[in-house]
């Protein structure tokens, strides 16, 4: 189950698996490579034909404001009168174990297209050892909660953020169900399986400029503009709002976080989770994926 690099010059001679061997080649983890500067954009996991599908730019509907990014090297790629590198690092793979794979890979490569983090991020993703003796030293998280709660899951934070850093990434903007966000009574923050802050939400809004053009002050909290707000994701969600009184944030995040125990909510690539005081965390309907 070593790893197998395809250079583009082969590319065409190699059309596919044949569907025989899908079985035996089971799940599998690759990387697309622009063979222009050999620098990886694109790590995926796969069945079948999936990674000759990726590497030629093939897509159904449904993917394509997902893979925007990713199609867009292909096709530039494809300009240059050259084709898609791709190396296949594992098969034989369960798919949990090809999610595993994946999640690390992910990782370990900066500047990939890829839109999702990997799998279980939140939960075993990339940390100094320092932040797992912290991570599994923190108390644990309430539950059932008191309140109706939105998780959101942010993938990446600023060594040393800030409580207006860790704010400002919360706020906007996700795939969310816009009516069980309005139904809550507070959005807590969560990073690698850790509470990083509690907010109120006081409006939830399409991510547009017109929404998140300006500074906007909320009890005492800042709403920054949001300069990237182009309109491109407007199907997305964001909200205004402010700090989550003293009680409630010391409740879900005390001095230095609490600890989620959810599996099911840690290990999804879907951020957004719901918590309340009489049903179990729910994710998002896949419409709702951000």
């Amino acid at each position: 189950m070593g790893h197998t690099l395809i250079k583009s010059e082969s590319n065409e001679a190699v059309g596919g698996f044949p569907p025989h061997m899908w079985g035996e080649i089971g799940f599998y983890v690759y990387r697309l490579v622009d063979p222009r500067d050999q620098q990886t954009f694109y790590v995926g996991k796969g069945y079948g034909n999936r990674v000759f599908q990726h590497a030629h730019g093939v897509a159904s509907d449904a993917e394509q404001s997902e893979l925007g990014q990713k199609l867009d090297r292909i096709r530039s790629i494809k300009a240059d009168g050259k084709y898609v590198d791709y190396i296949i690092h594992r098969h034989g793979l369960t798919e949990e174990e090809a999610f595993h794979v994946e999640a690390a890979l992910i990782d370990a490569y900066e500047g990939l297209t890829n839109l999702q983090s990997g799998h279980g991020i939140d939960q075993q993703g990339l940390m100094p050892v320092r932040d797992i003796v912290r991570l599994y030293g923190l108390p644990p998280f309430p539950f059932p909660p008191e309140h109706k709660l939105v998780l959101i899951k942010i993938p990446k934070l600023p060594r040393r953020a800030t409580e207006d850093e860790i704010f400002q990434l919360v706020r906007f903007c996700w795939r969310i169900n816009k009516a069980r966000a309005e139904a809550s009574d507070y959005v807590v923050a969560v990073h690698l399986g850790r509470t990083i802050g509690a907010f109120k939400a006081i409006q939830w809004s399409s991510a547009t400029s017109e929404n998140f053009r300006e500074d906007i002050m909320i009890n005492g909290t800042v709403n920054k503009g949001i300069p990237y707000a182009d309109g491109s994701e407007a199907h997305r969600y964001g909200f205004h709002g402010y700090r989550a009184p003293s009680e409630i944030w010391n409740l879900y995040v005390g001095e230095h976080g609490k600890r989620l125990e959810n599996a099911r909510f840690l290990k999804a690539q879907n951020p957004i989770g719901y918590l309340s005081p009489l049903a179990y965390p729910m994710l998002d309907r896949p419409a709702d994926k951000s």
